[in-house]
């Protein structure tokens, strides 16, 4: 079993160095794809870190990424959790972790491919450049979507046609889940207050990032479909993110947003 890494001892500023940015991956049965997304990662130009939130995959997707942890030696972690909690709980799970480690840019990606880990350098950049949270999105650009039946590319693309018109918020990609967060926005939102745990996650992340003044920008990325493992998508997801959205904007009017 590979130790816990524990940034604040003498023996670790010594013998690794921190960088500014680290990747929330969640799993649940990715066997197909984790080692390859973890490999192309580490391969990148830039040195990121890399945060695996398993939720008890059967398929023993924690167990690649245990062996990998002893080749990537204080880079790549792992956190485990007992059962499928949700997406959305596994990125809150995720974001406490890299706060209390001082990570400056945060992602999420999924672990099949659908975003391509070269984009994370762009987010990067975008955040450096001056935005508070970036996002990979589809649909800034026209539809940028590949190996999708034309009936889910359809619903995606009207879910956030429906999300601008509930809200006000001027997205067009608002349940994406490729996304970059500087620190200080993940610190300012109240993460416990954070409720939804399926797809409508992604859209109270951003409306709540945006409610609190920070500056969102939207990165043209080529989302791509999977082709090992098996999508997580279902009809409880979809109507939890449709119902929720008018559940989260009436929430909004009694609720407060101190600017960040």
């Amino acid at each position: 079993m590979v130790p816990e890494i524990n940034y604040f001892s003498p023996l670790f500023t010594n013998s690794f160095s921190v960088p500014d940015s680290i990747v929330i991956i969640p799993t649940y049965n990715e066997k197909e794809n984790i080692e390859r997304m973890i490999r192309k990662v580490f391969s990148l130009p830039h040195d990121f870190h890399l945060l695996i939130i398993d939720d008890g995959s059967p398929d023993g997707t924690q167990n690649i990424v245990k062996q990998l942890q002893e080749e990537f030696l204080g880079r790549l972690f792992i956190e485990e959790r007992a059962g499928k909690q949700g997406l959305g709980t596994a990125y809150i799970h995720g974001f406490k972790w890299t706060i209390a480690r001082h990570y400056d840019y945060i992602f999420e990606m999924d672990a099949d491919f659908s975003h391509n880990p070269d984009d994370l350098l762009r987010l990067r950049e975008a955040c450096v450049e001056g935005a508070d949270a970036v996002i990979g999105s589809r649909y800034v650009n026209g539809v940028n979507v590949v190996n999708w039946p034309m009936s889910r590319v359809l619903m995606s693309y009207f879910a956030s046609v429906y999300v601008r018109f509930i809200t006000s918020i001027n997205i067009h990609d608002a349940t994406a889940g490729f996304m970059c967060y500087r620190r200080k926005v993940l610190e300012t939102i109240n993460l416990d207050k954070i409720k939804f745990v399926g797809y409508a996650f992604q859209i109270e992340m951003k409306y709540t990032t945006i409610k609190h003044g920070f500056k969102l920008v939207e990165v043209p990325i080529i989302f791509t479909d999977r082709t090992l493992g098996t999508s997580k998508m279902s009809t409880s997801i979809f109507r939890e993110a449709f119902f929720g959205v008018i559940q989260m904007r009436i929430n909004s009017i009694f609720r407060k947003y101190p600017e960040g």
